[in-house]
């Protein structure tokens, strides 16, 4: 039986046998996992501004949910993804959020 190995040219272009790539590997993992965590909390403030009812607070719920969109785009960015209407779309963000953070 044989094992199976990565092919020679991945193995060099990864660094697979070095610490490199170990690390590079965990800061991948660790930005996934920051950006789970701001894309929840872009649900939730989306949501607690959904459910209000308007009136006394609103402009607390608006300016929560403006931030975590905000930072979560500023986020996405950084890690090179630019697509920003396929997270408006995703995460239905409405046009008032999106006009008090400037997008377009």
């Amino acid at each position: 039986m044989s094992s199976l190995r990565m092919p020679q040219s991945l193995v060099r272009r990864l660094g697979v046998d070095t610490g490199e790539a170990v690390l590079r590997y965990e800061l991948l993992e660790e930005q996934a996992h920051a950006l789970g965590r701001s894309g929840r909390k872009v649900e939730v403030a989306l949501a607690a501004l959904r459910d209000h009812p308007g009136g006394e607070g609103r402009a607390e719920a608006l300016k929560a949910a403006a931030d975590a969109v905000w930072g979560f785009l500023v986020q996405r960015e950084v890690m090179g993804l630019r697509d920003r209407q396929a997270i408006i779309e995703q995460y239905a963000i409405p046009r008032e959020v999106l006009n008090r953070i400037g997008a377009r």
